[in-house]
């Protein structure tokens, strides 16, 4: 592999591209739950774009105030910074022109209110979660999950220039899935996280407990996701297909209760991501499917 190559792969190391991804795509889905007919191709590409560099440049300042706790972790410790592929310098620098080209593609070529929210997206991941959140409390990342739970509600103001309540439910759901979603990852982690004095649930509080907690707010997110049924926001096919994936979920909540299997966690890990994207998938069908076809 060539310096060049090396390079440029390690800077899309720093972007987290697929949670970028998953960003992005809950934010098209957003875009396409505004609007009955087919999204308009301005705030699709330029909004998608401006949304993607804005979270490519959280992920990366992320990357660079996490710097030294990575360097401490085995699951980061082989992250861009740590192993040297990048200095300090080159990560701000990249960081930085991500976050201007997204502000200025946001407010030129969509709408300012989206480039403001998406503004306050960034600094509240980049900045209020890593920099305090993350340190200061056991509750970091039911608090910091508003950061990311944002998406849907930028895609549905892309579109259409306000906030609708519909898109609060949007936003509501992945609130709700973020903790659950991510005490996963923590209990599996937990040593990594005890190591570097990090106050994740897991650590401050025991396993026991957050396997509690993990339970709760799957029950809670169960509720939640009936929402856009229960208001009309969608119909049948998303309400089938939300009970199945709620079903999976609440089953892997269940079995942390009881299974002391070290590589449960992770499993329920990767399905509650393989879950959101598939939920809101089923949204996005049922959207068509009514809009197109008239069924519900």
């Amino acid at each position: 592999m060539s310096a060049a190559t090396r390079k440029l792969s390690a800077f899309l190391g720093l972007c987290k591209l697929k949670v970028v991804a998953l960003i992005v795509f809950t934010a098209v889905v957003g875009m396409a739950l505004a609007t009955p007919g087919m999204i308009p191709l301005q705030p699709l590409v330029l909004g998608s774009l401006g949304i993607g560099l804005a979270a490519a440049s959280a992920a990366a300042l992320n990357h660079l105030l996490d710097r030294r706790i990575d360097a401490r972790m085995t699951r980061t410790r082989h992250r861009p910074l740590p192993n040297r592929a990048l200095t300090e310098g080159e990560v701000v620098a990249f960081a930085l022109a991500l976050a201007v080209i997204s502000m200025v593609m946001l407010v030129v070529g969509v709408n300012w209110l989206t480039a403001v929210l998406t503004f306050f997206s960034l600094i509240g991941y980049a900045l209020i979660y890593t920099v305090w959140l993350k340190r200061a409390t056991s509750q970091n990342i039911v608090i910091g999950g508003a950061a990311g739970a944002a998406p849907p509600v930028l895609g549905w103001v892309a579109v259409t220039g306000e906030v609708h309540a519909y898109a609060l439910i949007l936003f509501l759901i992945i609130f709700v899935w973020t903790p659950p979603h991510f005490w996963a990852l923590a209990i599996y982690r937990r040593e990594d996280y005890a190591g570097v004095g990090l106050p994740m649930l897991p650590v401050t509080h025991g396993v026991p407990f957050t396997r509690w907690q993990i339970l709760f707010y799957s029950i809670f997110l169960v509720l939640v996701t009936l929402l856009p049924f229960l208001t009309g926001m969608s119909g049948w096919v998303y309400l089938a297909g939300s009970l199945v994936l709620n079903a999976g979920f609440l089953g892997y909540a269940i079995a942390l209760m009881i299974s002391r299997s070290e590589q449960l966690p992770m499993a329920f890990f990767h399905y509650s991501v393989i879950y959101l994207m598939a939920l809101f998938a089923i949204l996005l069908v049922d959207h068509y499917f009514h809009s197109f076809f008239g069924v519900a």
